[in-house]
């Protein structure tokens, strides 16, 4: 059974979060399990996410979609869940499991276990051009007691040819790159989010995807997702 916007209803939701870079070696298969999910999940309300965090840049090759901010994120996965140290690839589901990136059957695991559980808060986004920004709007039905809502640019495919580093000599290809993450810390029922473009939003490329999430634990709690029409893709590039 499928809703209007052609997605299977499920009781819940999974929020896919890889932390991955170019400058590692052992990233590649995870950028490759992840596409394997994108496609497989198609209709399924799976979101996906892929961190380029910059603490490989400084080895080698600098990944052009590295973020001090995407490094600055998966440290705070490390508090929350108490680990020794962050690494990549490392993967997270709604905020609540954590393992290496590459694992395939822990990652179907995790996404079947949120999947059949119940989300007692929805998010519904939308996002349009407007005065040279991505201005987004979101409604929020549930408790936002404790939580922050985050809001990310994605681009759904890339490639890069690296030329240094440990992935020297490979073309990489990515899926569902976050390129601006922008949190909300005191979120409300109904509001308005900005984001900026990237230099190269030139394609019709493009999603949004929003979370809830608790700011003690990291629990995620709701997600949403919503395209970016052509229209708005080319008055980006005409203005």
């Amino acid at each position: 059974m499928e809703n209007s916007n052609g997605i299977e209803n499920t009781r819940g939701f999974a929020v896919v979060e890889l932390f991955t870079s170019e400058g590692c070696s052992s990233c590649p298969p995870a950028d490759e399990l992840l596409a394997g999910v994108q496609k497989e999940s198609s209709k399924k309300p799976v979101y996906i996410l892929a961190y380029h965090v910059d603490y490989w840049d400084h080895l080698g090759w600098k990944d052009a979609f590295s973020d001090a901010a995407y490094s600055k994120r998966q440290s705070r996965y490390g508090e929350w869940f108490k680990l020794q140290s962050i690494y990549t690839p490392q993967i997270v589901v709604n905020g609540k499991t954590e393992f290496v990136g590459s694992n395939s059957s822990e990652l179907q695991k995790a996404i079947s276990a949120e999947l059949g559980k119940d989300a007692k808060t929805t998010l519904q986004i939308t996002g349009k051009v407007e005065k040279g920004q991505i201005s987004v709007e979101y409604q929020l039905d549930g408790s936002q007691d404790r939580s922050e809502l985050a809001i990310a640019l994605i681009q759904k495919s890339g490639q890069s040819k690296v030329t240094r580093g440990e992935n020297s000599g490979h073309i990489l290809n990515h899926v569902q790159i976050v390129r601006e993450l922008v949190i909300d810390t005191s979120p409300m029922n109904y509001g308005k989010i900005s984001l900026h473009f990237p230099k190269d939003f030139k394609t019709n490329n493009w999603e949004l995807i929003g979370f809830l999430q608790n700011k003690f634990d990291g629990a995620i709690l709701t997600a949403g997702r919503c395209g970016l029409s052509v229209q708005d893709i080319e008055a980006v590039i005409t203005h």
